[in-house]
């Protein structure tokens, strides 16, 4: 959400009350936010470490505590700057995020 306020607040004016679910499907907005995220979470130096520890795509997101998904776009990420990496098991869809379960997340923080 941090990275919705910082990428698009003009859009954000605009779009205040527009549900992106009913209107826009995936939007453009959500995949970039989710780059963001993914960028600001994983260092391409510990992604590529766990992977040649000869972790699982599912363990090393597990170990990176992040969803397989967010794992999937830093991949994805990663291979379209060069870095050679193997495919993800997974293809996300920019819209994840909505599926995770949030219960006991905030009950207990």
């Amino acid at each position: 959400e941090i990275s919705h306020a910082l990428l698009h607040q003009k859009t954000l004016q605009i779009k205040c009350f527009h549900d992106f679910e009913l209107f826009d499907g995936v939007s453009q907005y959500e995949y970039e936010a989710n780059c963001f995220a993914t960028d600001y979470l994983l260092e391409d130096e510990d992604v590529l470490e766990m992977l040649n520890a000869d972790m699982s795509f599912f363990q090393a997101a597990a170990e990176l505590k992040v969803p397989p998904e967010l794992l999937d776009f830093k991949f994805r990420m990663m291979k379209r700057s060069g870095v050679q990496i193997v495919d993800s098991t997974i293809n996300s869809n920019s819209d994840f995020l909505k599926d995770i379960p949030t219960s006991g997340i905030i009950e207990n923080y």
